[in-house]
């Protein structure tokens, strides 16, 4: 269960590996389940989201500038949602059906296997993704697109104002 604060973390030393995409293998899609969902899910947004633009005003309202949709190093097919390259601060805004939240992540009823799979394959994914962006030295912050209220927006610039600081620290 998430206890609703952002978080920020690094992997230990001892937990990093190669930096190499991990591969994901979800199945073929076995086709929608109606019309209506199908034209749903082909309108979600795959970034620009309101959660992730209301998070970059805010950002930018306190001076923080930062880029966008930012391929991740080594891996040119993924892509973080809001970048500080040159203090390396990824910070990627998860969406709680697409990256399985536990407070508000819903399970599909329909093709009910075939989205587990699928999600799990999302989570595999972010996990790679930040195993890859740490090992390089890259400080990682992920929060859930209903955490976004200024504690995100605090935590974010603690962590950016940390790094450009002598003694680094956002914990």
């Amino acid at each position: 269960m998430s206890d609703g604060q952002p978080r920020a973390h690094r992997v230990a030393a001892d937990q990093q590996v190669a930096t190499r995409m991990v591969p994901q293998h979800v199945s073929a899609h076995p086709g929608s389940s109606s019309t209506g969902v199908s034209a749903r899910m082909s309108r979600a947004r795959r970034r620009d989201t309101a959660p992730e633009v209301a998070l970059r005003r805010e950002l930018h309202a306190r001076g923080l500038r930062y880029r966008v949709a930012y391929p991740v190093p080594g891996q040119r097919r993924r892509t973080i949602d809001i970048t500080f390259t040159r203090l390396k601060v990824a910070v990627f805004v998860d969406g709680c059906f697409w990256h399985g939240c536990p407070e508000h992540g819903t399970k599909p009823r329909s093709n009910s296997a075939w989205w587990q799979e699928k999600l799990a394959a999302n989570a595999a994914r972010d996990a790679d993704t930040d195993r890859a962006l740490t090992e390089l030295g890259w400080l990682v912050i992920r929060v859930w697109e209903h955490d976004l209220d200024l504690r995100a927006a605090d935590l974010v610039e603690k962590c950016v104002r940390g790094r450009s600081a002598p003694v680094a620290s956002c914990e």
